[in-house]
């Protein structure tokens, strides 16, 4: 897996990862979250909503711009300092989440990158926002 130091960045790259939400991946998230909703878990309970079916966790979406930053752009060595989001319209089990960040701000003193982020299924939005990230410098 490689990165980009700060020193690399230029505004308008953009990276992205495209992720299909099975059941298993909401059940997982449950249980590490601790997030037992049953909107996300029963079907039962969430054919009685305004949804009509099982809903993913908005944060397991959220969680795509995570690996965005983390593995792809900037990439290793990137920290989160803050995050910014909208949550859109649900993320249903079987939808392909396609996730992208684009940089839109550097600050080079402070070593911090901009971007602005967005999740979509089959080209609508989902989620957006813009997150904040420290990216380390060669010379570290």
């Amino acid at each position: 897996m490689t990165g980009y130091f700060i020193e690399d960045l230029e505004v308008g790259m953009e990276a992205g990862f495209d992720k299909t939400v099975s059941a298993q991946d909401i059940t997982a998230f449950a249980e590490v979250t601790g997030d037992r909703n049953p909107v996300h878990l029963s079907e039962h309970y969430a054919s009685k909503t305004f949804f009509k079916t099982r809903i993913a966790h908005g944060m397991l979406s959220a969680g795509f711009i995570s690996a965005v930053l983390g593995t792809k752009l900037p990439g290793p060595g990137a920290v989160y300092m803050s995050q910014t989001l909208r949550f859109l319209a649900p993320v249903r089990i079987g939808d392909t989440v396609s996730t992208f960040a684009r940089l839109t701000a550097l600050d080079l003193v402070k070593k911090r990158a901009q971007f602005h982020c967005r999740c979509e299924v089959a080209g609508k939005t989902v989620v957006e926002g813009e997150a904040m990230v420290f990216v380390p410098s060669r010379s570290q």
